[in-house]
């Protein structure tokens, strides 16, 4: 066996400890960016989807003009949510570790 204390690696324990250590910390760091770029891709998904599925469920009627105004009535109601779902994807997006 090579290395010091038996260990078959070669090098200082402590060393080889500390190396791992900052490995495994690098892995955690990549996990949690990955996780949050997931929950910001989620997200966003999400409100682009609950927004067209709400338009999609409205029913207008009338001239052109009342068809309109009917759709930005709904556009602001649903405008505020999906606001607030983008911008917890951006928070998701830009949280540092």
């Amino acid at each position: 066996m090579e290395g010091g204390f038996g260990f078959p690696f070669g090098g200082d324990p402590e060393e080889l400890m500390r190396g791992l250590r900052e490995f495994a910390e690098r892995q955690t760091e990549a996990v949690q960016e990955s996780q949050r770029e997931q929950f910001a891709t989620l997200t966003l998904n999400t409100a682009v989807e609950l927004t067209g599925a709400a338009l999609k469920r409205i029913q207008v009627e009338g001239s052109a003009d009342e068809q309109a105004m009917a759709l930005r009535d709904a556009m602001r109601v649903l405008f505020p949510e999906a606001v607030a779902l983008v911008s917890a994807a951006r928070q998701g997006f830009m949280r540092e570790s």
